[in-house]
């Protein structure tokens, strides 16, 4: 039988930090057996402690977190937590974009996840300040890529910067898919880095629709730079793990809300 009792469930999730201080690193399947209760269980374990920022989720697990929540982490770091959801709100994702489209694709692992289902399309226009999204997009013959230049920033292999910024805002664009690293539904969408907010904002500025790919992981937190309001978002792409009241707040400032 599963421990019910709020004191067992302290006193766990204390014995889960102590093994992710000594070891780096956790494994929901091992916990579980350890601790002899469900992986439903341990995943919601770790899932609270992710909220108050004492470990960061991973596939399968968790990983020791060395910094505040708020740092900026390296692209590769990023790409190894929630995974799984990343996928489905990249295909969700994918399923908005139409034919003749000119969008942003902002740099991220989430919205590098919806660039993998691009490749089937016949005419689009991508602009991209991400690196790496820029080497998948070599692959898609019939996709016209714009880079708008700046200087690279390796942990997000994005361009920032005055001539990012300046070429910027010579476009209009259809779309934009915007990543974040944070979400309070009442505040707004945040990222570690300020140069990086600038760059966003200036792209909610040039787009008819703002599209933004956030796992549920993302909600209730913050960063230290400030992107936008929630009223200049009109979508918002994340996964079943999103509390129910952060989704009626979106949806009350008639934000449409996709569940991946």
């Amino acid at each position: 039988m599963e421990e019910s009792q709020s004191g067992s469930t302290v006193t766990r999730r204390n014995e889960i930090l102590k093994k992710l201080h000594k070891k780096g690193q956790v494994l929901i399947t091992e916990l579980s057996k350890e601790f002899n209760v469900s992986e439903v269980t341990i995943r919601n374990d770790l899932d609270q402690l992710e909220q108050k920022n004492m470990l960061l989720r991973a596939r399968g697990g968790a990983i020791k977190l060395e910094h505040n929540v708020g740092v900026d982490q390296q692209i590769s770091e990023k790409n190894k937590l929630h995974y799984v959801e990343k996928m489905a709100i990249g295909k969700a994702a994918a399923a908005l974009v139409r034919e003749n489209d000119t969008m942003i694709v902002d740099s991220g692992t989430t919205t590098a996840e919806l660039v993998k289902h691009l490749q089937s399309f016949k005419s689009l226009n991508v602009i991209t300040n991400a690196m790496n999204i820029v080497i998948m997009l070599v692959n898609y013959p019939n996709i016209n890529v714009i880079i708008p230049g700046g200087y690279l920033r390796q942990n997000s292999m994005s361009l920032v910067g005055p001539l990012a910024e300046k070429n910027l805002r010579s476009f209009h664009v259809d779309k934009l898919f915007l990543g974040v690293d944070g979400f309070d539904t009442r505040s707004g969408i945040y990222t570690p880095n300020m140069e990086e907010a600038y760059l966003n904002e200036i792209m909610i500025d040039i787009a008819n629709q703002v599209i933004v790919l956030a796992d549920s992981s993302k909600f209730n937190k913050k960063s230290l730079a400030f992107i936008c309001a929630p009223n200049k978002i009109h979508t918002v792409i994340t996964d079943a793990g999103i509390q129910a009241d952060d989704k009626k707040r979106l949806e009350d400032l008639d934000i449409k809300v996709i569940i991946a």
